[in-house]
């Protein structure tokens, strides 16, 4: 059952079951929190085997055994398991946890083992679920067999016996320092054996209750107590079950100390940690010993000894002066003005105080309405922080004029150093004349004496206006207007011609022979120009060679003929021959 060839169908279908099915199923490879068993398989009934203890120790761990027995033949098996307390360790084969769950991993065995440990004491009752199943391996959910059956583990409870205190005492015991820390001491004792655990420790003031910030301390700081303080200690021992009896320390009482050791105890001295002073008359917080005015809670120090407190002095440690009567730093013995807080001197003596005179050092000057340092009186422009005088008198502060000096000028827009009213270009920088008017400037001008050019883009002395070849530096004129320069035309008063290569003064255009400079000409078109030609006017002669005004062509002509003639009165027998 389940094994071969059959196992992997069995898993498929399984697999589809579970899809299809509306409530929890079981897997082969088990389920988690499914101890109720499933719906997915039925027919007979199989038992729930298990071996968990009716009873628990607390802490211990229990090897547990599940199988399932009955229902249907066969290995092949599963469970779900849950217990709601404990926890679970060494899985055995097949098996695996999840929180309180355990459940197969693989649906070939009908036993499992597993370790459970028992919850901590007082966790009360356990409960444990269990769902198993014995598989018949047809590959269907028909014919399984399921059980589930669940039990419970009660706790097993050790009588405990409450442990117990001796021995409560503080230290120093009877009598304290009231700079001493207290510490409790105590000896703990549990019949059981058990560990102390959550002893209750509390600390009590002047037979009054406990104060809560110190419980549980074994020992109580001396920032809490304080002279004539009472205290005691109660320990309620626990061993983390029960509690014994509490027990009481006996009383501590707390007493003063001479801290300074100036002979009088801290209560009594105004100043415990001072061995110089004890008294404080008139409670200013500087000792008597101390106190320039020790019956004066308003003055302790007379720093410049002049018989005024340093409080009610102004000038506490300037003996010439006590009082500041416009309380503007400056006592009124030293003051210029006295009255007025916002004048002390007047360094020039022209009656007007040096932070209200704009100089004060200067008796001929006392305002800068423009503030631009430079006196009302002296200022050619009061009211312009930006001018203070105008060299040239044209009305235009210095600073404004870029000509201070020249009074036909005030402004250069474009900043080339030439006044706009005697440039010509007052917005160009590059530009101030235009010599020939034209209203291009002299700089930018490349005729700047020619009002009919300004532009020689080559560079060749001749304006564009004028220049045929405004591009070419090498050309400017085309007098035959055939689009050829005339220093590049070697024909330039001839439109159809350009080009003399054999400078024969014939144009290649009309030169039948432009690369020989001795002809230019073939009249009768045979290719040999007419200055060689013996017949420049038959196009089937060139030569006479024996000057006799017939050509060599004509006279070869000639002469074959008249030797084919005598060949042939030879061969007929001709009165020639026969002559002969």
């Amino acid at each position: 059952m389940f094994g071969g060839k059959t196992r992997i169908p069995i898993l498929i279908a399984l697999l589809l079951m579970i899809s299809l099915a509306p409530v929890i199923d079981g897997k082969p490879t088990g389920k988690h929190n499914n101890s109720n068993g499933c719906s997915c398989h039925y027919s007979t009934s199989a038992t729930p085997n298990h071996d968990f203890p009716s009873t628990y120790n607390s802490g211990q761990t229990y090897s547990i055994q599940i199988s399932v027995t009955g229902g249907v033949p066969g290995t092949g098996g599963g469970f779900s398991l849950e217990v709601d307390k404990g926890s679970y360790s060494n899985a055995g084969s097949g098996v695996s946890f999840s929180g309180n769950s355990a459940t197969h991993t693989n649906p070939n065995s009908r036993s499992w083992n597993l370790d459970w440990t028992a919850p901590s004491a007082g966790s009360g009752t356990v409960s444990v679920a269990l769902a198993t199943l014995a598989a018949n391996g047809n590959g269907l959910n028909t014919g399984d067999a399921v059980g589930t059956t669940t039990h419970s583990i009660t706790e097993t409870v050790t009588p405990n016996d409450a442990p117990s205190v001796s021995q409560v005492a503080i230290s120093p015991s009877s009598t304290a320092k009231v700079n001493e820390d207290l510490v409790l001491s105590y000896s703990y004792f549990d019949s059981d054996d058990d560990s102390e655990s959550g002893t209750q420790i509390q600390w009590k003031p002047n037979g009054g209750s406990a104060v809560s910030q110190y419980d549980g301390l074994t020992t109580l700081p001396s920032s809490a107590t304080a002279v004539g303080d009472s205290w005691v200690a109660t320990v309620k021992p626990s061993d983390g079950r029960d509690y014994g009896t509490m027990v009481e320390s006996a009383t501590v009482s707390i007493q003063d100390i001479d801290s300074d050791g100036d002979g009088t105890l801290d209560g009594d001295d105004a100043f415990p940690d001072d061995a110089s002073e004890t008294t404080d008359t008139d409670s200013d917080g500087v000792g008597d010993n101390a106190d320039a005015f020790p019956d004066d809670s308003s003055e302790t120090s007379d720093s410049d000894g002049d018989g005024v407190g340093d409080n009610a002095d102004v000038f506490p440690d300037d003996s010439g002066e006590t009082h500041d009567s416009d309380f503007d730093g400056v006592g009124d013995n030293s003051d210029a003005f006295p009255n007025d807080s916002t004048e002390t001197s007047d360094s020039d003596g022209d009656g007007v105080g040096d932070n209200s005179d704009a100089f004060p050092s200067d008796a001929n000057e006392t305002a800068d309405l423009d503030s631009d340092g430079v006196g009302d009186n002296s200022d050619a422009f009061p009211a312009d922080s930006s001018e203070t005088t105008d060299s040239d008198s044209d009305g235009v502060g210095d600073n404004t004029d870029v000509f201070p000096n020249n009074a036909s000028e005030t402004i250069d827009t474009d900043l080339d150093g030439i006044g706009d009213n005697a440039d010509a270009f007052p917005l160009d920088y590059f530009e101030s004349h235009d010599s020939d008017g034209d209203g291009v400037g002299d700089n930018a001008d490349a005729l700047p004496f020619d009002e009919n050019e300004t532009v020689d883009s080559d560079q060749d002395g001749v304006g564009d206006n004028s220049d045929v070849f405004p591009n070419n530096s090498n050309e400017s004129m085309d007098s035959d207007g055939d689009g050829v320069g005339d220093n590049a035309d070697a024909l330039p008063f001839d439109a159809n011609e350009t080009v003399d290569r054999d400078s024969d003064g014939v144009g290649d255009n009309s030169d039948v022979f432009p690369d020989d400079s001795n002809e230019s000409m073939d009249s009768d078109g045979d290719g040999i120009g007419n200055n060689a030609d013996a017949f420049p006017d038959d196009a089937d002669e060139t030569m006479d060679s024996d000057g006799d005004g017939v050509g060599d062509n004509a006279q070869l002509v000639a002469e074959q003929k008249a030797a084919t003639a005598a060949e042939d009165e030879v061969s007929t027998g001709s009165p020639f021959m026969s002559t002969i």
